[in-house]
């Protein structure tokens, strides 16, 4: 990468701290829901540990490769009126190839289930957590430095930017509830809303700045039916606000036995500009449950202008005590 190059890009991203930053999104999210909402801590196993990790390629054959990788940890502890808690762990990684920027965050949730009347739980969570987000700005070439005319590189700088930027490092809150219910003939019916970065921390990489980063909105919804028996059908929708930005994902996943095969479109309904498209990617999802591991490939189809990206890639692996597709256990799956 050229000098230019990468002066033009620093620029960018710095102004680009200015503006409304938005957080990572899975495509795996209907699979994996805790990236959506810490109240689905312990949805997975009553009483039990489980645990995943999620790894995220976007745009490959682009200059600008983004990174992402996620893991997460559960125990649910059930109580003798049909109510509960969980406790949770997630970590975040995130790496832009170009920039070389990170941003890495951990997170603990808590959720408490609640025994409603008919059927329903209620399930209310909080999360606390610290990110930082780091350019590195000490192997940083400002345009000052750059002395054309011999091809050298001076070591100090009076750039207004030298010296005045730092990493950004923040304390986070967020929020989120679900509504679950098991109903008769194994359906079963959920949704949840939550918030993100409730307090709304400061982001900006320029001293004496404050950026404030947006509320992240989710509200999403599914339900789950059987279907000739050993076949099940689930029906997701997800509509996720940040700033000006929005998206809303629908899809259905079409599960034999311990095969599961899921098809998502994705949409923008804001289109922001005249350049913006209503339907922008269409999502497919290839998994398998075998013993107490549940494996998810999915690869997203870019269906707008923007270029030849080479889609996006995800691969996910989950961890759950209990098989779900053992038989002693097939009629008790959420």
């Amino acid at each position: 990468m050229t000098i230019k190059t990468k002066i033009t890009i620093l620029l960018a991203v710095l102004c680009g701290s200015f503006g409304n930053a938005q957080d990572p999104i899975f495509s795996q999210s209907n699979y994996i829901q805790e990236t959506l909402n810490p109240g689905f801590s312990g949805f997975e196993d009553n009483d039990r540990i489980s645990a995943g990790v999620l790894s995220r390629t976007q745009w490959p054959n682009l200059n600008l490769k983004v990174s992402t990788q996620y893991f997460f940890i559960n125990k649910s502890y059930e109580s003798r009126y049909s109510s509960g808690h969980a406790l949770g762990f997630n970590a975040l990684w995130q790496n832009e190839s170009a920039t070389n920027y990170n941003f890495y965050q951990a997170n603990v949730n808590y959720m408490h289930r609640v025994n409603l009347n008919g059927g329903w739980f209620f399930r209310p969570a909080i999360e606390v957590g610290f990110g930082l987000k780091d350019l590195r700005f000490n192997s940083l070439t400002l345009a000052d430095q750059i002395n054309i005319n011999n091809g050298t590189i001076n070591p100090v700088s009076v750039d207004p930017f030298s010296g005045n930027t730092e990493n950004v490092a923040f304390f986070d809150v967020s929020s989120g509830f679900v509504f679950e219910k098991a109903g008769l003939n194994n359906n079963t019916y959920w949704f949840g809303i939550s918030a993100k970065h409730l307090n709304r921390p400061n982001i900006s990489f320029l001293r004496d700045q404050n950026v404030a980063l947006d509320i992240f909105y989710s509200i999403h919804g599914n339900y789950r039916f059987p279907f000739l028996n050993d076949y099940r059908i689930m029906m997701t929708a997800n509509y996720m606000q940040q700033g000006e930005y929005n998206r809303l994902d629908i899809g259905s996943l079409f599960q034999v036995n311990q095969f599961l095969m899921g098809i998502t479109a994705v949409t923008n309904p804001a289109r922001n500009d005249d350049n913006s498209h209503l339907l922008t990617s269409i999502n497919g999802f290839l998994g398998l449950e075998y013993t107490n591991f549940r494996f998810g490939l999915s690869y997203d189809a870019n269906i707008s202008k923007i270029g030849r990206t080479n889609g996006v890639y995800e691969f996910s692996v989950t961890y759950m005590s209990r098989c779900r597709n053992c038989p002693t256990n097939r009629r008790r799956k959420r």
